[in-house]
């Protein structure tokens, strides 16, 4: 029976060498000379420093470019609140990975009202499409391409 898996990943090796580029861009800037402005990385969260909320948000832009180079969503990017102190403002940015729960079964939900001949069913952080016929999976992935779920979706480990 023909399956595919419906994910969300994002590769986390390209967003350092996204990060690595900000950082090298931003050290190489005039407006940003002597300035604490950079981008660090803990596996999936991002933390943007700066002086102030202007050159935050420049930096920010920097990095958003230079992660749209490398073939990375920004819709799997969630942006914290931004905290700034007298002489430094930070914002954090996690990468999401995986679908959510609740967004899984808003897929479920979507793929079993449109009244498609195909089992979908929620794996972890994946959601398993199954169907008889590959016409029927192809539907559901158009369906869902066509959808507004709110985060990037992969289709992965199709199988006949």
């Amino acid at each position: 029976m023909p399956s595919f898996d419906t994910v969300s990943e994002v590769d986390l090796h390209e967003v350092s060498n996204a990060v690595d580029q900000t950082n090298r861009e931003v050290g190489n800037r005039y407006d940003f000379k002597g300035s604490c402005a950079k981008v660090e990385q803990a596996d999936a969260v991002l933390t943007l420093h700066a002086d102030s909320e202007f050159q935050l948000q420049q930096v920010r832009d920097i990095l958003h470019l230079k992660l749209a180079k490398r073939g990375i969503d920004l819709g799997s990017l969630e942006a914290g609140k931004v905290e700034s102190t007298l002489n430094q403002t930070r914002q954090t940015i996690t990468v999401q990975q995986g679908i959510p729960q609740d967004t899984a079964r808003k897929i479920v939900k979507l793929v079993k009202e449109a009244k498609l001949r195909v089992q979908v069913s929620i794996q972890g952080d994946k959601v398993r499409v199954s169907g008889k016929k590959r016409d029927d999976l192809q539907n559901v992935i158009t369906l869902l391409k066509d959808a507004d779920i709110g985060l990037p979706l992969q289709y992965i480990n199709f199988r006949d």
